[in-house]
């Protein structure tokens, strides 16, 4: 028979598992992303214009059916620890399609993959939240793997991009760490307050009197389907598991991205990102496949 503390230790493997598999699930919605960016045909400003308004318009609805409350009641009622993962979500969402314009979409999404690491750090410092020697190891790795890919993209021409995702990446780490601490915000709610902020802020820089249907409806389906569904299963994956763990899990967009990128586009890249996305991707098989296995 199995006596309490051998249930509560297997409840919580479940349970990380869980947020380890929302998680990834989210990532494989948001790997699109740049698919969508790039036949936009529309600049950087004008994407994030759409992607908001789109985003906010089908959150919206569906904070409306989930709580039976429009989302302005549900914004006052959570206050500050809604909003400020919204405001954070304009940094990370914006830096993050600037950056697909600017460079690769194999070093966007690699340097990204920097965010566990950070994370970790900022949920020790802000949570006191200790993380597990199996996810440092991880982290480890995945570093191993940026600084790779990273040193070969030096002399390309892409700092401008590289350095936008790396902002990408200290914006979503203190997003997932602060949904760690408030994970009772409904995370609809914040996805659709953050799709109102990037519309509302990239209004005065788009130009939507030149956008063609084809735009409307590519820009519509990334808005309305793919990008807030993946970014609300990421933000529901930290009620069970740690915002590094969950990051780490999503490192799956490193690779998969990048493959999506060549299929589409023929984006080929260089053997600096061959490797290193090697790394990561081996990384987080191993991770995800012996998580059950992991001292917590």
């Amino acid at each position: 028979m199995v006596n309490q503390k051998e249930q509560l230790f297997f409840s919580k493997k479940s349970t990380k598992t869980k947020g380890i598999t929302i998680a990834i699930l989210g990532t494989i919605l948001m790997s699109f992303d740049p698919i969508f960016i790039r036949f936009s045909g529309v600049s950087g400003f004008d994407t994030i214009f759409l992607f908001g308004l789109f985003t906010a318009i089908s959150m919206s609805i569906v904070v409306q059916i989930t709580e039976r409350r429009n989302i302005i009641k549900v914004i006052i009622a959570s206050g500050w620890p809604l909003i400020i993962p919204s405001l954070l979500m304009l940094g990370s969402a914006s830096a993050f399609v600037l950056s697909v314009k600017n460079t690769s979409v194999a070093n966007t999404f690699i340097i990204l993959s920097a965010t566990p690491a950070v994370a970790a750090l900022v949920s020790r410092i802000v949570l006191k939240e200790k993380t597990n020697r199996a996810t440092w190891l991880a982290i480890l790795f995945v570093t191993l793997g940026v600084f790779i890919v990273v040193n070969g993209s030096f002399g390309t021409g892409n700092w401008k991009g590289d350095f936008l995702a790396l902002g990408s990446v200290f914006c979503l780490s203190l997003m997932f760490t602060l949904l760690r601490k408030y994970n009772k915000v409904n995370r609809f709610a914040i996805v659709a307050l953050g799709g109102f902020f990037l519309a509302f802020v990239m209004f005065f820089f788009a130009n939507p009197s030149s956008y063609t249907i084809n735009t409307w409806l590519l820009m519509a389906a990334m808005g309305l389907l793919s990008a807030p569904l993946g970014r609300v299963l990421a933000m529901i994956a930290t009620r069970y598991a740690t915002a590094s763990e969950v990051l780490l899990a999503q490192m799956f967009q490193n690779v998969l991205a990048p493959l999506l990128a060549f299929l589409f586009f023929r984006e080929i890249s260089n053997t600096a990102s061959l490797i290193g996305g090697g790394i990561i991707l081996i990384t987080i098989i191993v991770y995800t496949l012996n998580l059950s296995k992991f001292k917590l």
